[in-house]
């Protein structure tokens, strides 16, 4: 598909993508809008014209909004409806209404430089899994046993905890560094700052219609309960976190700041990089999931991502941030239909505009893991940055998450999620 605007096709934000996000330009309020190459189409400018409309919201606009929960909660026929108009409107061999209205255009499509981005939904809970088998692995091997690092649950089911929504911020606000208990090899426990503060290199999704308390989603629905995916990092405080997870798991190591991109690309985007994940059975050494959690069509999303880190030296030379990991999604052993499904079979209802991450994505090389903890090796094996090294971050860090998918000639992007690390408060 060809836009009638100048686009680059290789920067991932084409007609194929149409990303949703929340923006606002100088004094006027919030409101929902697509990314089309270097623009963002003012969607809430659309509905006013009668160029689009949701069905299913009745007179009441669904653009003209704060947040996408209003449209999440439509479901994919509605979603799937606005996206063909979208694409039918924007493209160079489409209708007229707005290719050729200098002035709705002149309104509608905004230069992205000029606009600030916010949190696309109003997030009422957040779940983050623990879904790459060679994460759980490292980390199981670092700290319990090599020859047993996954525990006897992380093949049966997709595990995961419940996060901080309230602490979910959108890219390019500064995290402020945590302080809080941590207990040193000999001695009581003591209170400052955390030592080891680490990223978490994750992919998301956004809920869309939920389901009621007590009724389960099917897998085969799952997918029509899913919106669209961002990109999350999930910062940590590792030595926070080894000291209070037991017996309950994360909580303040996590619960600081969760950072995710602005721009939510959709479910129906990234239908084209679907590909198979590990096996799920016998034929690959693995078990067969309970009947609830089989899903037979491709699982794994293939989707490029890179974690890049600028230190203040490098800022202050006027260096760009270096990659220091690259990694894939498919590398997410449970799949995002696969983690809904399992939220909700005990009856949880999950609501639109709900979080859910993946967990650390990390491959099976070094250069491929999701988090400093990993590629560092538990701080053995400093990471080189530019002329200097890293095991943790440190303050005036700033960290660059990219997504990337890319086949046949069709690219969807995802764009960054960033975060700059300031001291504490305290």
């Amino acid at each position: 598909m060809t836009s009638f605007l100048d686009l680059d096709p290789a920067d991932g934000f084409g007609l194929d993508n149409l990303p949703y996000g929340v923006f606002s330009t100088g004094g006027e309020p919030r409101r929902v809008g697509v990314r089309l190459g270097d623009h963002v189409v003012d969607l809430a400018e659309l509905e006013r014209a009668g160029l689009i409309a949701a069905a299913g919201a009745g007179r009441h606009p669904v653009f003209a909004a704060d947040a996408l929960n209003g449209f999440m909660a439509l479901g994919a026929d509605a979603w799937d409806a606005v996206r063909g108009r979208l694409q039918d409107l924007l493209s160079a061999d489409g209708p007229a209404d707005l290719r050729d209205h200098e002035s709705l255009r002149a309104r509608a499509i905004v230069p992205l430089a000029d606009v600030t981005m916010h949190l696309p939904a109003r997030i009422g809970d957040y779940t983050d899994f623990y879904s790459s088998r060679q994460h759980a692995t490292n980390v199981g091997t670092m700290f319990r046993d090599p020859d047993n690092a996954l525990l006897p649950n992380w093949l049966h089911l997709p595990v995961g905890y419940h996060g901080r929504a309230s602490s979910v911020v959108v890219s390019g606000t500064d995290v402020v560094r945590p302080s809080g208990q941590q207990k040193l090899d000999d001695g009581p426990p003591v209170f400052g700052p955390s030592k080891l503060l680490d990223i978490e290199l994750e992919m998301g999704f956004f809920v869309g219609p939920g389901n009621e308390l007590g009724a389960p989603i099917p897998i085969a629905d799952a997918g029509r309960h899913i919106f669209g995916f961002v990109l999350v990092n999930d910062w940590s405080a590792r030595d926070l976190q080894k000291w209070e997870y037991v017996p309950l798991g994360p909580f303040l190591g996590k619960s600081f700041a969760t950072s995710v991109s602005p721009w939510v690309v959709p479910y129906a985007a990234l239908a084209p990089f679907r590909i198979d994940g590990e096996a799920q059975d016998a034929s690959a050494g693995n078990p067969e999931p309970l009947p609830y959690l089989r899903q037979r069509e491709p699982r794994a999303l293939d989707v490029d991502l890179e974690v890049a880190l600028q230190t203040p030296a490098m800022r202050d030379a006027g260096e760009d941030a270096q990659t220091i990991a690259r990694s894939n999604a498919r590398y997410l052993y449970w799949s995002p239909e696969q983690q809904l499904t399992h939220h909700t079979v005990n009856g949880c209802n999950a609501r639109p505009g709900d979080l859910m991450a993946s967990g650390t994505i990390s491959g099976e090389e070094k250069g491929s893991y999701g988090s400093m903890l990993e590629l560092s090796w538990r701080g053995t094996d400093p990471v080189a940055v530019g002329a200097e090294t890293r095991t943790f971050l440190r303050d005036g860090d700033r960290v660059v998450l990219s997504g990337r998918a890319e086949r046949d000639g069709t690219v969807v992007g995802f764009g960054t999620v960033e975060g700059t690390i300031r001291p504490p408060l305290t």
